[in-house]
C-alpha cells in the first residue's frame, strides 16, 4: 500500500511537466489574406530618388508602386522603362499604375496614356481638366486603359470631392472612374468611408493619409493620429470585395518622412490584422 501511494505521489508530480513537454506550442495564426493590397504612392518620395525609394519599400516589405513621373518621366523611351522596370523587379516591387497625371490639353491626354501603354499599366491615376472628359473618354475606349481621377479636396477647384468626381463619369464608359484620397475628401468636409460605399464601382484605386481635421486648415498626419477611422475603412474594404491598393500618400515631415511611413504602414498592417 505505501509503495503505491510513493508511485501515485510520483505520477501526480511529474505530469505537469510531461504535460507541458508533449502539448503542442502556440502558434500565430496566419493574418487573413485581403482581396485588396497595400501599395505606396510615389509623390510619398517626391524629395527622393527611385533607388531610395525602392530601398524604403523594400525594407517595410511594400510591393506596388504608383509611379510618379519624376522617376520615371512622360518621355521615357523602352530602354529607360525596362531598365526601370527591372530595378523595381530586382526589389519585389510592381508598377500598378502611373500618376497622377495632370492633362490640361489633348496633347497632355495623349501624352499620357502613350506613356501607360509603354509602362505596360493598365490604370492611370489622372486629372484631366474638366473640358477634357470626352476626349479622354474615347483615348480609355480606344486603349482599354482604365482612368481613376484623383480628387485634391479643398486645394483645388478641380474635382474637389468623390461625389464631384463621380457625378461627371457616372454616365461615362465604366473603366473611367475615381482614386479616392480618403484624406483629401475629409479636408472637404465629406464622409470619405461613406462615399467609398456610395461610389465602390468606380473605385479603381485608394490614395491613404490622416488627417486632423475636415478643415482646408487641416493636415496630413501619421495614420492612427487622425480623424480617419481606420478600423471601419477596412471593414469596409472587406464588405465591398475591394481588390485595388491602398497606397500610402504621406504628406507630412516630407523632406525627412521615413519614421513616419515606417509608423503609418505598421499602423495599417496592425489594423488589417485586429479588424475580424
Amino acid at each position: 500500500m505505501r509503495k503505491l501511494l510513493f508511485a501515485l505521489l510520483f505520477i501526480f508530480a511529474v505530469l505537469p511537466e510531461l504535460q507541458a513537454q508533449t502539448k503542442t506550442p502556440y502558434m500565430k495564426p496566419a493574418p487573413k489574406e485581403d482581396s485588396f493590397h497595400l501599395g505606396m504612392a510615389g509623390y510619398t518620395f517626391v524629395h527622393f530618388d527611385i533607388d531610395k525609394t525602392l530601398a524604403v519599400m523594400q525594407r517595410l516589405g511594400v510591393h506596388y508602386l504608383c509611379i510618379k513621373d519624376f522617376h520615371l518621366p512622360l518621355n521615357a523611351d523602352a530602354q529607360t522603362i525596362a531598365a526601370f522596370k527591372k530595378k523595381l523587379a530586382d526589389h519585389g516591387v510592381t508598377g500598378y499604375a502611373v500618376g497622377p497625371i495632370y492633362m490640361k490639353s489633348q496633347a497632355e491626354v495623349d501624352r499620357a496614356f502613350a506613356y501607360a501603354q509603354r509602362v505596360g499599366v493598365n490604370l492611370i491615376v489622372g486629372v484631366p481638366n474638366y473640358d477634357l472628359l470626352d476626349y479622354t473618354e474615347n483615348k480609355v475606349k480606344e486603349t482599354g486603359i482604365r482612368l481613376a481621377i484623383h480628387l485634391h479636396g479643398p486645394d483645388m477647384n478641380l474635382y474637389p470631392s468623390a461625389t464631384d468626381i463621380w457625378n461627371r463619369i457616372k454616365d461615362r464608359d465604366s473603366r473611367m472612374g475615381i482614386c479616392l484620397d480618403i484624406g483629401h475628401d475629409l479636408r472637404y468636409n465629406q464622409d470619405p468611408l461613406q462615399d467609398l460605399q456610395r461610389y465602390r464601382s468606380r473605385v479603381f484605386d485608394i490614395h491613404m493619409k490622416d488627417v486632423t481635421g475636415n478643415t482646408k486648415a487641416d493636415h496630413a498626419i501619421e495614420l492612427g493620429r487622425g480623424r480617419i477611422d481606420f478600423q471601419r475603412f477596412v471593414k469596409i474594404l472587406r464588405k465591398i470585395h475591394y481588390t485595388g491598393s491602398c497606397s500610402l500618400e504621406y504628406e507630412k515631415d516630407m523632406k525627412d518622412p521615413f519614421l513616419g511611413i515606417a509608423e503609418s504602414v505598421g499602423y495599417f498592417r496592425g489594423v488589417c490584422q485586429s479588424v475580424k
